[in-house]
């Protein structure tokens, strides 16, 4: 390790160059600020470019057309001897990468940001210390914004130091096929991850001990896609705890306890996804005015504040773990910053999962609803009666609304069904906009589209649908 002995000063410090922390620096520039960015990694967009948002859905996008070959027949095509060349397919999502780090970079010189390749320690308020290899030692800056992300959680008994264990990044960079796989975390990683493999062709069996998955979602709505796992090879091991692993002939042995039986799977590869812990230690805190909680995140107020002039965004400062909510807390420390009344206070994050079928939520689950004792109204528009779903073959699923019984505004959307992912952005901005079911009723939707079921949703649950049977409403 070289370290350097220059002290250098910044107007803003931005730490790490995620989705939080790129869109902190560009922000910062664009209102003026001049900007420094420290990241440890030679590339920028940290976790959600390299190795999780845009890989895992190009390998979903590239697993889903491979899947379609075996159904296409149906539609009078017929494709003969195909197979994957998972070597060229790792490639190309590489290359998916590397364009869009080169597009930040690309930004990062027009606006001025200057990128320092090292860890950043702190110091104290105001400073910080430079660890790696570079010419710098110390930075000292005005304000800053810490965006160091998170990092995969370790499950007692199987350690990522294994040979046979491995997180989400080295799953999105395998250069075989695995045969056999278990996945242990049956959340949005573990089904999306589980379903890629299980199209390409291995059997995957998911280990979850809670008795559903994906449990951010209503159970209703897993249930359509727990269904449709089987089909791609795909085994749920449900209420099932993981409790070790061996070596066996080359093989990962692992035992689970499932319905009080201890079984052994036998993989070529173990996936823990078991969710993600604050990258905030190690990164001198304790030498700062900023606090954090007894799981390791820091704590912020609705400017994104950890201290007089710290401020801190993304996954470093709790749930949801989402690219799109770092980049909205990213814009508000900017802003706050510069002197701008922003603050952090959206009313909904809306979340997706990329299985197949795709799900989303926005707002209030119901399930969240009726535990906050809200008097509600639901309606519900199933994707069989969707002529742009039948086009697709893909019926699988619906949509669902909840709204305030009386006043009619809209709470919450859930949905599963094909590309709903491009359904969310319309819910959450009816969300945050206090719509109602008529204002999404009397809002004109195209035909055929998917966004339509959104139309015909709001129009049963308020008595209204044509596409399927309403029962007069009684007076």
């Amino acid at each position: 390790m070289v370290v350097g002995n220059m002290t250098i000063e910044t107007e803003v410090l931005v730490i790490g160059s995620g989705p939080g922390g790129y869109v902190a620096a560009i922000r910062s520039a664009q209102l003026g600020k001049e900007v420094l960015l420290v990241e440890e990694e030679k590339q920028l967009g940290g976790v959600c470019l390299h190795a999780g948002c845009i890989p895992s859905k190009a390998l979903i996008h590239a697993s889903d057309f491979y899947e379609k070959i075996h159904h296409m027949a149906d539609m009078g095509i017929e494709i003969k001897d195909y197979k994957v060349d998972i070597k060229k397919m790792i490639a190309w999502k590489d290359g998916i990468r590397e364009k869009l780090d080169a597009g930040i970079k690309g930004l990062f010189k027009k606006y001025g940001i200057e990128v320092i390749t090292g860890k950043a320690i702190f110091k104290s308020d105001s400073e910080v210390r430079i660890e790696g290899k570079t010419d710098i030692s110390v930075i000292k800056f005005k304000q800053a914004i810490i965006a160091t992300g998170s990092v995969p959680l370790e499950v007692s008994g199987f350690p990522f130091s294994s040979k046979y264990v491995m997180s989400s990044k080295e799953a999105l960079s395998l250069q075989e096929i695995p045969k056999k796989l278990i996945i242990i975390g049956g959340g949005y990683i573990g089904t999306e991850m589980g379903t890629v493999y299980g199209k390409l062709g291995t059997e995957v069996h998911i280990v979850e001990m809670l008795d559903r998955l994906i449990p951010a979602f209503d159970r209703e709505v897993v249930e359509v896609v727990a269904r449709k796992l089987s089909s791609f090879k795909v085994n749920l091991h449900l209420s099932t705890k993981a409790l070790g692993m061996k070596e066996k002939e080359g093989k990962a042995a692992v035992e689970i306890e499932e319905k009080g039986k201890k079984i052994i799977l036998e993989a070529d590869k173990v996936l823990v996804v078991v969710g993600r812990k604050p990258n905030s230690k190690g990164i001198g805190l304790e030498n700062t005015s900023v606090k954090t909680d007894d799981k390791g995140f820091i704590k912020v107020d609705q400017q994104m504040r950890a201290a007089k002039n710290i401020f801190a965004i993304g996954d470093v400062v709790g749930q949801p773990m989402l690219a799109h909510k770092a980049s909205r807390e990213a814009k508000v420390a900017a802003e706050v910053i510069a002197g701008k009344p922003s603050a952090f206070d959206n009313k909904v994050i809306p979340f997706i999962v990329f299985n197949d079928p795709e799900l989303i939520s926005a707002g209030l689950t119901e399930e969240d609803a009726r535990a906050k004792g809200k008097d509600i109204v639901i309606g519900r528009f199933p994707f069989a009666a969707l002529g742009k779903a039948m086009t697709l073959q893909q019926t699988d699923g619906f949509v669902k609304i909840i709204a305030d019984k009386n006043s009619k505004v809209v709470l919450g959307v859930q949905a599963v069904g094909p590309n709903v992912s491009e359904l969310v952005s319309e819910a959450a901005l009816a969300i945050e906009m206090g719509a109602t079911l008529e204002d999404i009723a009397l809002t004109i939707h195209p035909h055929p589209t998917i966004g339509e079921s959104l139309m015909e949703c709001a129009e049963a649950a308020l008595g209204e649908a044509i596409h399927i049977f309403s029962p007069k409403k009684k007076e």
